[in-house]
């Protein structure tokens, strides 16, 4: 009997200890910190207004979850070299995710960035345009795109365009020759994103039984100042001439305005008056809209686009599949997730 209670003693004891010792080791895992996640952001450039309300958005996702992540933003400058020389240099410091908005997006440049990347086992994220060839973020499981389905956005602003024209023809076609005239300020050359806006938004006019003519189209990169200085060059030269005004972002949308502003046009006077569309949805092009200077934009939300980078980088970063507790899908790359753009409603006055 003795023997009985001295062996039922030791159990007790033995199953004790291992419940408080299992115990103790899930509250420290409970109450440890976790692993500060340090992520890169090689930006294109830090002065594109929808871009820096993405890295806005980054910035609060880091100060709503301080512990969990931080994001270190770097200017390109508008300048591959530049940005090259950045990627080299952040890959050498331990950061555990790359998140790239690239200046070029060539094959070559993309190759290169994700080879380099596959060999530190670093997970990437190039994001805001898809490359034109995907072929290299397909050989390396950890790297993907995020960006916008831009011939949605085109699609969109064409229709912008075409409501413009039904409601106030009389106004917009200036010349009565039943033909819109306009002038198209482009993105980058060899881009995917400026390619697919200049071709969707004109054929959804077409498509809609409105004729159209180029007076002329400019590269001007995603810049304001190229955008006005080409504007006025060109509204010199073929002043009442110019029916619309269809611009591949918001920005140079608005350097449209300012060149057409400088000689009293867009400024509440209907006769003296161009459209003006963008895509982005800026507040500064969603001021202008509202206060008449502007005719229209397609919404594309840095929230989302930002929310979209952390979650999924977040799940790269945990080796899980990237899409994990999200609602997103790839597209028929298998390698790219589209975040939708929308028509902005403005105000009502």
């Amino acid at each position: 009997m003795k023997i009985l209670k001295k062996i039922l003693m030791t159990l007790f004891i033995t199953t004790t200890i291992v419940n408080v010792n299992a115990n103790d080791i899930y509250t420290y895992a409970q109450n440890s910190p976790q692993k500060t996640i340090n992520s890169a952001v090689l930006l294109f450039t830090f002065d594109d207004p929808y871009i820096s309300l993405v890295r806005k958005d980054l910035e609060e996702i880091q100060n709503k979850n301080g512990n969990n992540v931080t994001f270190t933003f770097y200017n390109g400058k508008r300048n591959q070299d530049i940005q090259n020389e950045l990627i080299d240099s952040v890959i050498q410091n331990n950061y555990n995710l790359l998140l790239v908005n690239l200046v070029n997006l060539d094959q070559d440049t993309v190759k290169s960035v994700v080879d380099k990347v596959k060999e530190k086992n670093i997970p990437v994220i190039f994001f805001n345009v898809v490359p034109f060839q995907t072929e290299a973020i397909k050989s390396y499981n950890k790297a993907l795109v995020i960006s916008t389905d831009a011939n949605q956005s085109g699609v969109l602003q064409g229709n912008l365009v075409v409501n413009e024209w039904n409601t106030n023809k009389n106004n917009m076609d200036k010349n009565k020759d039943n033909i819109l005239q306009y002038f198209m300020l482009k993105g980058p050359a060899n881009n995917t994103e400026t390619d697919a806006r200049s071709l969707y938004s004109i054929s959804t006019i077409n498509n809609a039984g409105i004729k159209t003519q180029e007076i002329l189209s400019k590269f001007c990169y995603w810049d304001e100042k190229c955008a006005q200085d080409s504007t006025e060059l060109l509204f010199l030269r073929y002043g009442d001439k110019i029916e619309a005004i269809i611009a591949n972002n918001d920005a140079m949308a608005i350097g449209a305005i300012k060149a057409l502003q400088k000689y009293d046009y867009n400024k509440g006077d209907k006769y003296k008056y161009i459209p003006v569309f963008g895509i982005d949805g800026i507040q500064e092009a969603r001021n202008l809209i509202n206060n008449g200077s502007m005719a229209g934009t397609v919404f594309q939300n840095p929230k989302e686009t930002a929310d979209a980078l952390y979650t999924i980088g977040m799940n790269l970063v945990n080796n899980l599949n990237p899409l994990e507790n999200t609602n997103y899908k790839f597209d028929e790359t298998g390698v790219t997730i589209n975040t939708p753009y929308h028509e902005y409603i403005p105000e009502k006055q």
